[in-house]
């Protein structure tokens, strides 16, 4: 067994043909690789109905040597799950004989002698238990003798001194690594049905509310009473789609558990589009979706702290995605497709008065029908309708209407403040006021100047 070397191929036996790298553990002879090593033999490792001699190998192998390594080829073996999580390194022997057992007597022939070469095995080392730190974690006085029952059950040799047992694993037992190994034991086997229920004990403040600033929760109801459902999707998705939807470069995973989730999120549009034709595919026609949740932009300015990661922004959005009807199927309104105005009349009533939209452009947005979203005068994030090159790609029957905001903005609430009322009567006067033809609808308030 050794590493590769950069630039080796090797052709495995599900007919894949993989270039290997520098920290790949392969099997190979004086001339070229054989199997790559604890997950898949290659293909000159396999038997056919003219094979007539067996090399049986069996061996073991570090689990930081074998982990992540077969999903770089994109499958999964039976043997690399196996040695990721660990073996017993000490039974190597008595499994080769069992399976030459099995071959003798299904297929007959004559066994060779076993070559057991012994190499860098792990050490088990002794772990120490403290009984006061076991008694203290379990929440019990487990008396002494109580803990060596549990160990002469589990067959750990222990040794017994003053308030500690020293224990050394058998070479089966490799998550026995640390006390609280040993702790999680003892409770196990003691029994936790017997563990007395006793309250939690902390000392619990109020905190103040601030009356201008709304909690997430209530933030929710307010969109779910606007006929929207939440959903909760995962913070990776697939790239090619995050980079089509912002224009922007996501941030990789180094070891992503699919194909399709190699990247963090920058928009939550992803995750709602693909929440989407799940339903559509289900055969929903009016589909009503919102998510709260972080995205994630690289951004070297970010210091880390408790709550982040230096050089990556976490800012939490909220995203809301509008597809089908605007109503369901009913007499009492004609039927008609959910647009821009429906969606942005919903985050009025969510946000209040303080909202408006200016047109602006958006890769992910059609031409004509995007808006930037403001609150005052601080942008907040953006409204309109799926581009028509995304519909074509995602099998849309018809464009979604999307939105996304920043969440902070729109957890902050306006609050009434009393002013006396006026004691003169009202005047009734007529005004009539002419303006610009292009001036936008939202900025021909009172408080604009008369022309």
């Amino acid at each position: 067994m050794r590493w590769a070397h950069d630039g080796e191929r090797l052709k495995l036996l599900n007919g894949q043909t993989v270039e290997l790298a520098a920290d790949v553990g392969v099997i190979a002879d004086a001339s070229q690789v054989e199997s790559l090593a604890g997950i898949m033999g290659g293909d000159s490792t396999a038997v056919s109905d003219d094979t007539r001699n067996v090399y049986l190998e069996a061996a073991f192998w570090w689990p930081a040597a074998i982990a992540g390594r077969s999903r770089r080829y994109n499958f999964a073996t039976d043997a690399g799950a196996r040695f990721e999580r660990g073996v017993d390194a000490a039974t190597t022997v008595d499994h080769l004989e069992y399976v030459t057992r099995l071959i003798l007597e299904v297929c007959g022939g004559q066994a060779g002698p076993v070559d057991d070469t012994i190499t860098g095995l792990p050490a088990r080392e002794p772990v120490s238990l403290r009984v006061a730190r076991a008694r203290k974690v379990i929440g019990v006085d487990i008396p002494e003798a109580g803990i060596a029952a549990v160990f002469e059950r589990l067959r750990l040799p222990a040794r017994h001194e003053a308030g500690r047992f020293e224990v050394t694993p058998p070479s089966y037992r490799f998550d026995l690594q640390i006390e609280e190994d040993l702790i999680e034991e003892v409770a196990r086997i003691w029994g936790y049905e017997q563990l007395p229920l006793r309250p939690p004990r902390s000392g619990v403040s109020m905190r103040p509310m601030p009356e201008a600033r709304r909690t997430i929760g209530a933030l929710k109801r307010m969109v779910a009473a606007r006929d929207y459902q939440e959903a909760i999707h995962y913070s990776f998705v697939a790239g090619m789609l995050d980079r089509r939807l912002t224009g922007r470069e996501p941030i990789r995973l180094l070891n992503p558990i699919a194909a399709q989730m190699d990247v963090m999120r920058t928009t939550l549009w992803g995750g709602l589009l693909e929440t989407l034709r799940s339903n559509l595919n289900r055969k929903a026609s009016r589909v009503r979706l919102f998510e709260v949740g972080r995205i994630f932009l690289a951004d070297a300015s970010v210091a880390a702290g408790p709550q982040q990661v230096h050089g990556v922004a976490q800012p939490r959005r909220v995203g809301l995605l509008a597809f089908g009807p605007q109503l369901d199927e009913q007499w009492g309104a004609p039927a008609r497709r959910v647009d821009f105005f429906d969606v942005k009349g919903d985050l009025e009533a969510i946000a209040g008065s303080a909202l408006r939209v200016e047109p602006a452009a958006h890769p992910a947005l059609h031409p004509g029908r995007s808006a930037r979203v403001l609150i005052g005068s601080r942008e907040v994030g953006w409204l309109g309708e799926l581009h028509p090159a995304l519909v074509q790609e995602l099998e849309l029957a018809q464009p979604a209407v999307v939105a996304e905001l920043d969440l902070d903005p729109l957890l902050e609430r306006i609050v009434p403040v009393y002013e006396d009322v006026s004691k003169f009567p009202p005047v009734v006067r007529d005004l009539s006021i002419v303006v610009d033809s292009d001036r936008p609808a939202a900025r021909c308030s009172p408080k604009s100047p008369r022309r």
